[in-house]
């Protein structure tokens, strides 16, 4: 694939879905995708209420180093070999 960057925001809880959207990029677009796992995630707005009214509280926290590395080491197993991982330290708990 040629001139493609796949960019996928890792959530917090939710490897699962990482892990799908890995393996479909991995069988379909191919090893050769520039991928880009982003550690960013912020809860914000609703997700980020601090009290009982909370309606997402699955994902109110930032993202786990390990949840991150987990992340990137399937992508490795993969064969995905393009990853960008050049802002991941200042998002990490």
């Amino acid at each position: 694939m040629r001139g493609l960057l796949v960019r996928h925001l890792v959530m917090p809880g939710m490897f699962d879905e990482t892990a799908e959207i890995l393996r479909w990029i991995a069988s379909t677009l191919g090893p050769d995708t520039y991928v880009d796992l982003m550690a960013q995630y912020y809860p914000a707005g609703l997700v980020g209420r601090r009290d009982a009214r909370d309606p997402y509280p699955e994902i109110n926290r930032r993202l786990h180093q390990n949840e991150y590395l987990r992340a990137v080491q399937l992508a490795d197993e993969l064969g995905l070999r393009r990853l960008d991982q050049r802002s991941v330290a200042p998002a990490i708990s």
